[in-house]
């Protein structure tokens, strides 16, 4: 939750208008539990979906995640239909199967270092040929897996794909009356 990509995401994001939240997995921090092997992932991911729905029910939903919390979001995105759209920043690629996303039916903004370690811009690319479906695939040119130094282009990125991008579909902006 402390991760500089994921804070900076959240800032765009609210920049824009989004009511952004961020939380931590079980055992992760001071949240309480341990690791659960991807499944009680899910399930931490389907609780903040729930709590969203419950105390925001008059607002769309964009679900978002970082590294390992991006392959459990997207996998619970992929099936859930609550979340509008689905940003997964600095996926795995090395590391999981990400198949579970092809043939998705809304808007899905992957953003990669180009130099990430776990999928980095060659990996990106073939990942993103193998999907059906409205994906946008950004890799920012010389950004590790933690996208150091290369923070506004990650914002930038963000906040063009939700105002003026594919995102930005899901979630109108209220008239001003």
């Amino acid at each position: 939750m402390h991760t500089k990509a994921v804070f900076r995401t959240a800032q765009a994001l609210a920049e824009i208008g989004f009511d952004a939240y961020r939380f931590n997995f079980r055992g992760v921090g001071t949240s309480t539990g341990s690791f659960g092997g991807g499944e009680g992932e899910r399930e931490d991911v389907r609780a903040v979906l729930d709590w969203c729905e419950a105390h925001r029910p008059d607002l769309p939903i964009l679900l978002a995640g970082f590294s390992f919390g991006a392959r459990v979001g997207l996998a619970v995105g992929a099936v859930d239909p609550r979340p509008k759209a689905l940003l997964g920043l600095g996926l795995p690629l090395a590391m999981y199967d990400f198949g579970f996303l092809n043939g998705i039916d809304r808007p899905l903004l992957v953003i990669q270092g180009e130099l990430d370690e776990f999928g980095g811009a060659e990996a990106l690319e073939r990942f993103a040929a193998d999907l059906a479906g409205p994906i946008t695939a950004r890799a920012i040119e010389g950004a590790d897996h933690y996208f150091n130094d290369h923070f506004e282009e990650l914002q930038t990125i963000v906040r063009e794909y939700f105002t003026r991008g594919p995102g930005a579909a899901p979630f109108p902006v209220p008239e001003s009356t």
